[in-house]
């Protein structure tokens, strides 16, 4: 399939429409992207006392690498694909490829209300840890939506520009944010835990212990973003092999990272006490461990670097969902508008406006409405965001099937029959995994459990039927 390129149009001398996309972002560039998105810091200090306490304890690290192994089945024919389809859509672009034009705006529906659902969540979360850093240094007192519309802005301006920009400034941040943890796990391992170095964590029997449902699904929501390697593809160096270097490299980074860090929290606090120590206190035993293993500077630094990494998934978010609308555009799924590419920046910076407005908007109904900015707007829009991305890597396992069964562009079997169907059964098992304990991600209600799953199938109902209505009123692009 040839490689999708948006078409020239007319405008203004300073946001003129490019032909495309532009940049030249390597693999290095590209991975940190996707690890920015996965923000290591919030899912170490937030989501894993979490896991800790209501999922499977110790077994907390095998659930990490059972999930690593199930996306790294994926990724194989997603890496197959890259090498046929460039464009920033990645996911929409993919199973429109295998499984045509209304299916694929289906997805793309779906992938949009995806990632601005965990984005607008991020905001919540980070305008709360905003706040209480600022009162705890003696600043002032303001609500939680301050910060997050302070956050917004700055997000607005580097999403507007080159992707470079934002790839630098992610590459900082994350490089601080690994190193305190690893700085962290190191010590404990270092000092020998609180009770000795073990492997129990990877064992059978403590990844089956309590809630190994509960485990796997929030493993799984640390690794929303994971497309992103191929929705920079246009403005990689060399997308036909960038794509599937960043892909490998991201998931095994990322599950190996997890699964380290969390196995030296479990070391930290003892085997057969993390559990409770974690349910005890949720919100601070990675701070404590820091403070006990590293002392008080690492602890503070790390509720600082807790924050940027926040900022970083936000911008990782914001500049993929500006791509996807790019895309949209270009395909004539959305108003053409969307397809301009900045004429000096080279950015989709009609859609990175698009994003701002529609977080921002999000954003302010939550506040108006008085919500909770973590247990309601945080907790819900995760939740909302992992099932959304399970159901559209299923569908784009189901398309690397069809794309390659259809001709003979690629003939290794490993690549496009073998692994994605394995991936795709490992996805489904997943997914059931997250229904059957859906409330307990949202931490909310089974009505409002249900609500959120008729919000999935609904968008990619909506988008499946604007395409449906493109292809009546004419011929099909």
């Amino acid at each position: 399939m040839a490689d999708l390129t948006a078409q020239p149009d007319t405008g203004s001398a300073e946001a003129a429409p490019a032909p495309g996309l532009r940049g030249s972002i390597g693999v290095t560039g590209i991975v940190f992207l996707v690890v920015a998105a996965a923000a290591p810091l919030t899912a170490i200090g937030g989501a894993l006392p979490v896991m800790f306490a209501i999922g499977n304890g110790p077994g907390v690290p095998a659930a990490y690498l059972l999930v690593a192994a199930v996306l790294l089945l994926f990724s194989v024919g997603y890496a197959a694909m890259s090498r046929h389809v460039v464009d920033a859509g990645a996911f929409y672009s993919y199973v429109t490829a295998g499984l045509g034009r209304v299916t694929g705006t289906g997805a793309a529906g779906l992938a949009l209300l995806t990632y601005s659902a965990i984005q607008a969540g991020i905001y919540g979360l980070a305008g709360v840890t905003a706040g209480g850093l600022v009162t705890k240094y003696g600043g002032p007192d303001l609500p939680w939506w301050t910060w997050s519309g302070l956050l917004l802005t700055l997000v607005a301006v580097l999403g507007y520009r080159n992707i470079e920009v934002g790839t630098k400034v992610l590459s900082l941040l994350i490089v601080l944010e690994v190193g305190i943890v690893a700085v962290v796990a190191v010590a404990v391992l270092v000092q020998g835990g609180a009770d000795g170095i073990d492997l129990d964590s990877f064992t059978p029997h403590s990844f089956s212990s309590g809630s190994p449902g509960i485990g796997v699904m929030f493993a799984v929501a640390s690794f929303v973003g994971f497309e992103a390697t191929a929705i920079y593809g246009e403005e990689a160096r060399d997308p036909k092999r960038s794509v599937a270097k960043a892909t490998y490299c991201a998931v095994v980074l990322i599950g190996v990272f997890y699964a380290l860090a969390s196995w030296a929290m479990v070391l930290a606090v003892g085997t057969g006490k993390v559990q409770s120590a974690a349910a005890a206190d949720t919100s601070g035993l990675v701070f404590a461990v820091a403070g006990q293993y590293v002392g008080g500077a690492a602890s503070d630094l790390m509720e600082i670097l807790l924050l940027t990494s926040l900022f970083a998934a936000l911008l990782a978010f914001h500049s993929a969902i500006a791509r996807y609308l790019f895309s949209l555009g270009r395909q004539g799924s959305a108003p053409a508008a969307l397809a301009r590419s900045h004429g000096r920046h080279g950015s989709p910076h009609i859609g990175s406006l698009a994003q701002t407005v529609s977080a921002a908007v999000v954003v302010a109904v939550f506040a108006l409405a008085g919500a909770d900015p973590v247990l309601q707007l945080f907790t819900w829009m995760s939740g909302l965001a992992t099932l959304g991305v399970l159901v559209l890597m299923i569908l784009v396992s189901v398309a690397v099937v069809v794309f390659f069964g259809r001709g003979d562009a690629d003939s290794r079997l490993w690549h496009t029959r073998i692994a994605p169907v394995l991936g795709g059964l490992g996805l489904c098992a997943v997914v059931w995994l997250v229904l059957d304990n859906f409330t307990t991600l949202i931490g909310g209600s089974a009505a409002l459990a249900g609500l959120f799953e008729g919000v999935v199938v609904l968008f990619f109902a909506i988008g499946a039927l604007i395409a449906v209505r493109r292809r009546s009123d004419g011929p099909s692009a």
